[in-house]
């Protein structure tokens, strides 16, 4: 008979997959490179709290059937990608247009409402949870796994998401010239782009 939980060596597999899925470049962790740089750590803490309850959302919406959806009806996927591919687009021309510290087109940092907005328009965190609901999830422990699975994500990404608006906080000092910051900005822009170019192939 099945254990109830996951077994320890699955889940220090979980861990360690949710861990490489949050630390590694994406999205979030550009935007908040990018809001670190230009407000703070402090600041950031609304952008991270909509990344963190939209990691919860996204994954249980996966675990508990979205993920089947977009297998049966490629169409909802695609125009999802679409869409979210189109979001980037314009937060990286915000990001690229700000030509100072808290200037130019980021007048302030990222709330909590449009943080959390994001988050069903992010491919990488769709195609990271499809992944690991697909590893991780296992049949006749689908709710219980799926908690599993979504708070391992979850809690994985907490300390990340600091390291990435930590990054951008150490470099506002050696950023305060206008010009600096402004080709950091035209960088994360561009690297927001990129991180999401290759899952529009997947």
């Amino acid at each position: 008979m099945d254990a109830a939980f996951l077994p320890t060596a699955a889940l220090l597999s979980l861990c360690w997959f949710a861990f490489i899925g949050s630390i590694t470049p994406g999205p979030n962790n550009i935007m908040l490179a990018a809001s670190g740089v230009n407000f703070g750590v402090r600041a950031s803490w609304p952008q991270m709290a909509g990344i963190f309850i939209g990691i919860v959302l996204v994954t249980l919406a996966t675990g508990f059937g979205l993920g089947a959806v977009f297998s049966a009806f490629p169409v909802v996927r695609d125009a999802m990608r679409l869409l979210g591919f189109a979001y980037v687009l314009w937060l990286a021309w915000r990001i690229a247009m700000a030509g100072s510290l808290g200037g130019g087109d980021l007048p302030h940092p990222m709330t909590f409402a449009m943080s959390l907005s994001l988050q069903p328009l992010n491919l990488k965190l769709w195609m990271t949870s499809i992944a690991t609901v697909a590893l991780y999830v296992r049949p006749g422990h689908t709710a219980l796994d799926t908690v599993t699975v979504t708070a391992a994500f979850a809690f994985t990404n907490l300390p990340c998401m600091f390291v990435w608006a930590g990054f951008g906080a150490m470099l506002r000092e050696a950023l305060k010239v206008p010009g600096r910051v402004r080709l950091f900005n035209l960088g994360m822009a561009a690297a927001l782009v990129a991180s999401v170019v290759p899952l529009l192939r997947a």
